[in-house]
């Protein structure tokens, strides 16, 4: 057989890994549904076709022990398809323990062979046939891809294909060979295969190691399209592939290759032409080569905001209309390039199906787990920071939230218990939430070990949200016992360490015997925002502009009329303000006039005083590193177009510690309260 380029066969065996594993991902979200819906024919078929593309694709890039090892899988949701074994639990147990077996196949070597490995495999498949007794069933002989005469096939179910497969010229330098893949089709019905020879060049000029054949098939079979597709799923994007209904007439017709490649004879004697040219409708591009796209348009942003600040500076009409232009296609270009990093949240999601499967039966308890909005969108890198809080916070609810089922029943609750992971968008943020229908947390039992640990004074006054904020302190836990879920606080203080590297924060709510929920609040890019500029003395400062409603002059005169009290009216509502001058003791000289900017944080709406608003901005944010990771209120910084750092306020972090300074109950000492106000946008 030969032997693809080293180099080019290992770049095609990646990919093949990368589709493998989203086809894994899928299998095993099928079959935490299909143990909720035992009968869904549906749901059968679908991990039976995926099974089905593991084994013939496995093979055929080298990965034989993984194709071996899932023939019988295969065989299993076969008979089960057939109506010849029921689904049990026992079954899909099975099935999950294989589908991790193949996952570690797919990581190492295709001829790597690990001992331990093998008697696991060995294991699985021994109970898999006994439980299945497929023992008792032969394997299918492998079917020849010559020319042969379609056999008669039941009426009911049938389905005629016309196929036409034309390999791309390097097919067989990423380590696909056609002869599978026509034998692997062949598995589906009866098949009739011609070849088109004619791309075939004089000996004189033929490479060995290209493809030049094309075939035309007719396929009859009771599967559907998709099966089809299946087959040819790892080399579809480097061949020409058309799959069409047939006609009867198509199953005998033997004279379709006589009369030359894409051509038919109608049954008035005409002939029709076939364009079998199929183009991709996707491509697959690493990660670091979109994150390196995406800081050049960062890069690019910056240089526009310096030519547009050349031309605002000069009277050139060519110029100002060049950086207008610029401009233009730099923001064209910031959407777009925004728009390929982002992700549905429907992978994250659906893998923590398994965890709670797994969980469920090594706590012995009964519980469901609901998705709602997995079409959400998020940006990569957040995706990517996002599957640890989910975990811990899932793995929280079942250990503590979620009671077994007999004490559920005793407190009048469903035997069922139900964690239900949502995401929503609002505004430019994505929450996402993790509830449970449980016991709820005990906020006295909280707060007493928190006491006992020194956390907090005997005397110390807190509200239920800053109760609920103690458990994501580090080491903090109220677990009267360390078990191998949890118990060692730790999980909870990793979720919040994980949500403030992504600037975004947490909300918790929970009612004792009814359940809690724990809302995650995070930005939709961390690359790009819109921002606003704003000055105070001479530093400079972005505020993100989906968090700002409205800006408001000050004059002099009614900011000493106030005697110190950071308060202004707006539309007969009182709204507190801070004063960026003060906070960052910036002591230059005060202008005639200051702004008021309106934001929209989570404790109502606030003002930031600041000395000019200089207009809107794209910012590409940088980060400031680990010296200035204590810094909570700023989230990045940026470099303006005439080469000025500004930092990156983070609003809702800024009010938040203003608020902690004025509360000093939560020392446990009687405080002001400063109580926000609920202003809308104007007009």
């Amino acid at each position: 057989m030969f032997e693809p380029v080293s180099g080019s066969a290992e770049l095609f065996k990646q990919s093949f890994r990368e589709e493998a594993r989203e086809i894994l991902a899928d299998l095993e979200s099928a079959l935490l549904e299909l143990n909720e819906k035992r009968g869904d024919a549906e749901l059968v078929s679908r991990i039976f076709r995926g099974l089905h593309t593991i084994k013939g694709s496995g093979a055929m890039f080298g990965f034989e022990r993984m194709a071996a090892f899932t023939h019988d899988l295969e065989t299993a949701f076969d008979l089960v398809r057939n109506g010849r074994m029921q689904t049990s639990s026992d079954l899909i147990d099975l099935t999950l323990a294989a589908l991790d077996q193949i996952k570690t196949m797919l990581a190492e070597s295709p001829d790597a062979g690990l001992v331990s490995e093998a008697s696991l495999c060995d294991d699985i498949l021994q109970r898999l046939r006994k439980f299945a007794a497929i023992d008792e069933i032969a394997a299918p002989a492998p079917e020849s891809p010559s020319p042969r005469k379609i056999s008669s096939l039941p009426a009911g179910g049938t389905q005629i294909w016309r196929i036409r497969f034309a390999p791309g010229a390097d097919l067989m330098l990423c380590g696909a060979s056609p002869s599978l893949l026509l034998r692997e089709l062949g598995q589906l019905g009866s098949l009739s295969v011609k070849a088109d020879l004619d791309a075939i060049p004089p000996l004189a000029e033929l490479d060995p190691e290209r493809c030049y054949i094309a075939w035309e098939m007719t396929l009859r079979t009771v599967a559907p399209i998709e099966s089809i597709r299946d087959v040819f799923i790892f080399v579809e994007n480097c061949s020409s592939l058309q799959i069409e209904p047939g006609s009867r007439a198509d199953a005998v017709d033997t004279d379709l290759t006589a009369r030359g490649v894409g051509e038919q004879r109608e049954s008035g004697g005409g002939r029709r032409d076939y364009d079998f040219g199929e183009k991709a409708s996707s491509i697959r591009v690493a990660a670091a080569k979109l994150d390196s796209f995406v800081n050049l348009v960062g890069e690019l942003v910056t240089v526009q905001a310096w030519l547009s600040e050349l031309a605002a500076r000069r009277d050139d009409a060519d110029l100002s209309a060049a950086s207008e232009e610029i401009e233009r296609l730099a923001s064209a270009l910031r959407e777009n390039s925004m728009d390929m990093r982002m992700m549905q949240v429907r992978g994250t999601f659906e893998k923590f199906r398994r965890l709670v499967h797994d969980l469920a039966r090594s706590l012995d308890k009964n519980v469901e787990l609901t998705i709602e909005g997995a079409e959400t969108e998020l940006d990569k890198s957040v995706i990517d920071q996002l599957s640890d809080p989910l975990m811990h916070l899932i793995r929280n609810s079942m250990d503590h939230g979620i009671g077994t089922s007999e004490e559920r029943i005793a407190r009048g609750k469903p035997a069922r218990a139900t964690i239900h992971l949502a995401a929503r968008y609002a505004g430019a943020t994505v929450q996402i939430s993790v509830s449970d229908d449980g016991r709820g947390i005990d906020a006295e039992a909280v707060r007493a070990k928190a006491i006992e640990r020194g956390m907090i004074g005997p005397d110390a006054s807190l509200s239920e949200s800053e109760v609920y904020a103690l458990i994501f302190q580090p080491g903090f836990s109220t677990a009267k016992q360390v078990t191998d879920i949890s118990g060692r606080g730790v999980g909870m203080d990793v979720v919040r360490r994980n949500i403030d590297k992504l600037r975004g924060s947490i909300d918790v709510m929970s009612k004792p015997g009814e359940g809690t929920t724990v809302t995650l609040r995070l930005p939709l890019t961390l690359a790009i925002i819109d921002g606003l500029l704003v000055a105070v003395g001479k530093a400079f400062f972005v505020l993100p502009l989906t968090s700002v409603l409205e800006c408001i002059e000050l004059p002099r005169k009614e900011i000493d009329a106030a005697h110190g009290k950071r308060l202004i009216s707006v539309r007969g509502e009182t709204v507190p303000y801070i004063r960026l001058r003060d906070h960052f003791q910036v002591v230059d000289n005060l202008p005639d006039f200051e702004r008021v900017i309106l934001v929209d944080t989570e404790d109502g709406c606030y003002g930031l005083m600041v000395d000019a608003v200089l207009g809107n901005c794209q910012t590409m944010i940088k980060s400031l590193g680990r010296v200035y990771r204590h810094l909570q209120t700023i989230s990045g910084a940026t470099i303006l177009g005439n080469g000025t750092i500004a930092l990156i306020l983070d609003p809702l972090r800024l009010v938040e510690e203003c608020l902690r300074t004025v509360r000093p109950a939560v020392r446990g000492h009687p405080g002001i309260s400063l109580k926000a106000g609920h202003i809308k946008p104007s007009a």
